[in-house]
Formats: C-alpha cells, sequence, structure tokens
C-alpha cells in the first residue's frame, strides 16, 4: 500500500483523535486555500477521494514541513482536519505481505 493510502485509511482515527477544542475548521474551500498559501506557504501534495466520496487533500511547504489535511464534503464544505510540522514527502513501495507467513 502506497503512503498516500496508508494515511488516507487512518484518517477516520485522527479525526476521533482530535480534542474538542480543535474541531475542523470548515469554510470556502478558495479561501482555505489562499490562507494555506500566503500564510503557511503551502501547496496541494497529494489529493484522493474516501469512502464517502468527499476529496481529501495534503498541503505541504517543502520550505518549513508544515502540512495541513483538509476535506472538502459533497456540499462544497471544506474543513481542516489536522495540522502539523515534519513533512517530509515519500516514494517508497511497502514490501508485500506474505499472506502464508
Amino acid at each position: 500500500m502506497d503512503p498516500i493510502r496508508t494515511m488516507l485509511f487512518s484518517l477516520p482515527l485522527c479525526a476521533l483523535a482530535l480534542p474538542a477544542a480543535a474541531m475542523p475548521r470548515c469554510g470556502a474551500h478558495d479561501a482555505i486555500v489562499a490562507q494555506l498559501a500566503e500564510r503557511y506557504g503551502e501547496s496541494r501534495k497529494a489529493i484522493a477521494l474516501d469512502g464517502a466520496n468527499q476529496v481529501v487533500e495534503v498541503f505541504a511547504s517543502d520550505d518549513t514541513g508544515s502540512w495541513t489535511l483538509l476535506v472538502t464534503r459533497a456540499d462544497g464544505q471544506s474543513c481542516l482536519l489536522a495540522a502539523g510540522q515534519a513533512y517530509e514527502p515519500l516514494d517508497e513501495r511497502l514490501a508485500p505481505t506474505d499472506p502464508n507467513a
């Protein structure tokens, strides 16, 4: 499984781990993306659909290592799910597991 897919599978767990004060902040996609670019120098690094057909995007800054996880629902509302530091892009293949082991 590739790193982005692994991260996307762990999204529900990340959302449940957010403290109440850090509940997702939502708004217009264009406005949020503009703020990520202006304030943090972040640009989109990955995009995918989750099981509920929501668009999941990873934004990050190559200069500072900051990152943000953004989800856009079917109704067009975008919500920040998580953010942090030490973003590092990977292009590695995970070794296949042996089902007979």
